[in-house]
């Protein structure tokens, strides 16, 4: 009997898996250049951390958590989601007693029991950027634009930006109210009117045709915003215009997590179809209270690493790519494995990608796998060469060969290297 993957976990192999590490590098690369710090954190929780954090009445929550009883006896959910686990850090390790806003990211896996579909995964991998401590409309405009030059830095240019406020507890309240007493009216199912008891902004972001249809005249949050919020939204879409970052106003945008407050926003990619969010986030300043914690306002966002590979591969970015080597070694004989050996780790200690040959194989065959290995140059060392203390190098793309001294193969390649 065979093993195989748990259904729904998305895995990646070479050379797919390279098209992963770039996203990833993307986002991380953008973040350090801001000053965010890297945070490891864990990645199965107190389940209360969940449900008080994301919220009980949630999807997330009610239907998809992987939650288990330890051998200890406590209740410990694989975390579905970053911001929850992240903020529990920030706050046990105590960064947010130094200097303010504490800015760090993080990335990894993820866990909720879906079912599984294109861009839908029961295990998948996020990128994640939070901003605690601050309720500046710049630092929403910081981490939006942080995500922006992340999709951009990938050449993608299809991503779309969707905006909305949800408002704070002085105006979601009344807006609440509003949208509750139109929802009543519509023709639910139980399980909805349910939902519009516990939380009717869940029912906007209902994907069932037969749900959309009725929500056309469902009033919108921006109608109700007090001047508060109206005024940080209305900042918040200055500075993007100052930053020249487009935006699509979406006064029905709401997301899947309870938290959110004021700034929300979506990253879209049209080519993905139903699962065409590549990227959310947005403002969540009572969380750290509803853990227990102390009034630490925060924002930040969260790219699906899966789903953006997804959208390089619809828009035909995946060349360059694959972890090829640079340069590929071709030992001719014992004696010269030794040799071939040295001389690729010491390239690759100049950082150089090289590889080399490994058991007995026929120099037709090795140089076959030089091919296959993408590199731009092949050195071979055989008895004549070791003789005349030379290596030969072929330069795969054109067949040009020359011989250069052992001593100088390194430098000599390393420099080509870096100038292709």
């Amino acid at each position: 009997m065979s093993f195989q993957a748990p259904k729904g976990v998305s895995e990646y192999v070479p050379p797919r898996s390279a098209l992963l590490l770039r996203v990833r590098e993307a986002f991380a690369a953008a973040a350090r250049r801001a000053c965010y710090g890297y945070v490891e954190q864990a990645v199965f929780e107190d389940t209360q951390l969940f449900v008080r954090g994301v919220g009980e009445s949630t999807d997330v929550v009610s239907k998809e958590m992987y939650t288990f009883e330890d051998r200890g006896g406590r209740s410990v959910t694989l975390r579905p989601e970053f911001t929850a686990g992240l903020l529990r850090c920030v706050l046990e390790r105590g960064l947010h007693n130094g200097p303010l806003p504490v800015k760090v990211w993080a990335s990894g896996p993820a866990f909720r029991y879906e079912r599984p579909q294109a861009g839908r995964f029961r295990q998948f991998y996020q990128f994640d950027l939070e901003a605690l401590g601050s309720e500046d409309p710049a630092i929403d405009a910081e981490t939006i634009a942080i995500a922006w030059d992340g999709y951009t830095a990938l050449g993608l240019t299809q991503v779309r930006l969707l905006l909305n406020s949800l408002g704070d507890k002085e105006c979601r309240p009344v807006y609440r109210a509003a949208l509750q007493e139109f929802l009543r009216g519509l023709e639910l199912d139980e399980q909805t009117r349910a939902r519009v008891q516990l939380n009717p902004l869940r029912v906007l972001d209902d994907k069932r045709p037969e749900v959309k249809a009725q929500l056309t005249d469902a009033p919108v949050i921006a109608d109700h915003l007090c001047k508060a919020c109206a005024d940080h939204h209305g900042r918040v879409r200055e500075l993007l215009g100052d930053l020249g970052i487009e935006y699509i106003d979406s006064p029905r945008l709401v997301r899947g997590l309870d938290y959110y407050t004021r700034t929300t926003y979506e990253f879209d990619h049209p080519l993905l179809g139903a699962q065409s969010g590549v990227g959310g986030g947005g403002r969540y300043d009572g969380l750290s209270e509803s853990i227990g914690g102390p009034s630490l306002p925060g924002i930040g966002f969260a790219p699906g690493l899966d789903r953006i590979v997804l959208a390089m591969e619809a828009e035909g970015l995946t060349s360059d790519t694959a972890d090829g080597c640079q340069v590929y070694g071709v030992p001719l004989g014992d004696t010269a494995r030794r040799d071939m050996l040295g001389l690729v780790t010491r390239l690759r200690r100049a950082g150089v990608v090289a590889d080399m040959v490994f058991g007995e194989r026929g120099v037709k065959g090795a140089m076959k796998a030089a091919d296959r290995s993408g590199a731009t140059y092949a050195v071979l060392i055989g008895d004549a060469e070791r003789n005349a203390q030379t290596v030969l190098i072929k330069d795969l793309k054109n067949g040009e060969q020359l011989n250069v001294p052992g001593d100088q193969a390194v430098g000599w390649l390393t420099e080509r290297v870096k100038r292709a």
